[in-house]
């Protein structure tokens, strides 16, 4: 026997159905960003860099300037990450015509009509986000907060074209898109007034969801605290938790990196199951704090994936992943990101999740330990490598020659 057949042995002897696992990962998309391929710059801003809450540390050569080198670095990571794939937008990557620009509150779908004819070459789905951040708006901290009327106003139409424009999106594609408001809003030192800010995002927000947009799954992502606003953050998660349990069609995405280093998504999604019919979800690494690292295959991102499957929510929680490095090269970072959450959502569904359920409700605690501990170290690899060659991509670390050729063909040229 292969050793693949030798590990589905081994997996069957503990009840998990090993090619019911590999069916299933490969039915599950995941929402790759598109920002970790520029340093999340943006098209949309002269010398457009990341600010307001966003910061991205290192200089490695070769970060993609423009549409055609974005698309170009994705597609070549792309083609080393197994699994359907979706390409999560912000609406700084507007594309332009030369001589052409708008503001974020003017925004159309035209301008993202070159992003929807990638999308459909490359059998992409598409998720969008306004981009609260990176621009002189920003006033004082604050967008969608802002006591200033015409502040509020501009990230207001801006929010509200950018839910327009992932409709039409939406509707391009026959499909519905993912559209998530994250907003820096916050305050350094110790606010005098916390419910103030508040009450003038939730009118804001009221207004931003007003209008019918069938196609768009609307979320709001929260945030402990941010760079500069360390003492309070006006889209806490318990104001958006409570936002949305009161706005049906609105949805808290859970970010896993936006919260007390102490705290876990992975104990906050099938608390939201119980509630919510969608929990979106970012998939990132932080380290100390939201440092955003490229994610890996390490316990809490496994544990994550564990909630997802044993719950049964593989069709309700959408799994995106929100991470970005510039001391590493960009697109390994991609492959090493994506590669990584697929590997833990495959370890999950390798888990005996029934039959540990049936040992804790008997309060057979001793055996759902021991099941627990053996179930790490049965032969996981061979069944991921099986995945990847059924879904026609390089091994793990057989892919980063031709990352490293790529580099020294395409990205070196770019000064």
């Amino acid at each position: 026997m292969t050793q693949f057949e030798t590990a589905k042995q081994r997996y069957a002897a503990v009840g998990v159905d090993v090619e019911s696992a590999l069916e299933r990962l490969a039915n599950k998309a995941i929402s790759i960003h598109c920002w970790q391929g520029d340093d999340v710059a943006g098209f949309d801003q002269k010398d457009g860099k990341a600010g307001d809450g966003i910061q991205t540390t290192g200089n490695y050569p070769g970060k993609a300037r423009n549409f055609a080198e974005l698309k170009a670095d994705f597609l070549k990571a792309a083609s080393f990450i197994p699994g359907k794939k979706r390409i999560n937008l912000h609406a700084s990557y507007a594309v332009f015509a030369e001589g052409e620009w708008v503001d974020r509150d003017k925004l159309e779908y035209k301008y993202f009509e070159p992003w929807v004819a990638f999308a459909k070459e490359n059998g992409l789905g598409i998720d969008f986000n306004p981009t609260c951040f990176s621009h002189p708006m920003v006033k004082d901290g604050l967008t969608l907060s802002h006591p200033d009327e015409s502040v509020r106003r501009f990230w207001i139409d801006h929010c509200k074209a950018s839910r327009r424009i992932a409709q039409q999106i939406g509707e391009a594609l026959g499909d519905q898109v993912l559209n998530n408001v994250w907003i820096p809003d916050g305050f350094k030192d110790i606010p005098a007034d916390r419910m103030g800010p508040r009450m003038r995002l939730k009118a804001a927000l009221d207004e931003i969801f007003e209008e019918k947009c069938p196609n768009v799954i609307d979320c709001v992502e929260s945030k402990v605290f941010g760079i500069g606003l360390e003492s309070m953050t006006v889209g806490s998660n318990e104001f958006y938790t409570a936002y949305a349990a009161t706005h049906p069609g609105v949805y808290n995405l859970l970010d896993a990196g936006h919260y007390h280093p102490t705290e876990f998504i992975s104990d906050k999604i099938p608390a939201m199951l119980c509630f919510f019919d969608k929990v979106p979800l970012h998939v990132t690494r932080p380290v100390r704090w939201d440092s955003d690292h490229v994610v890996l295959f390490d316990d809490e991102t496994k544990e994550i994936m564990k909630e997802i499957v044993r719950n049964d929510a593989l069709d309700k929680v959408l799994i995106g992943l929100d991470f970005f490095d510039a001391s590493i090269n960009r697109i390994a970072a991609w492959v090493v990101g994506s590669r990584a959450a697929q590997k833990a959502l495959l370890f999950a569904l390798l888990q005996p999740s029934e039959k540990l359920k049936e040992m804790q409700d008997a309060a057979d605690f001793t055996a759902k330990m021991v099941l627990m501990e053996t179930a790490k170290t049965l032969p996981f690899a061979e069944v991921w490598e099986e995945y990847c060659r059924r879904q026609n991509v390089p091994m793990d670390g057989q892919w980063l020659e031709d990352v490293r050729a790529y580099e020294t063909e395409v990205l070196k040229e770019r000064v």
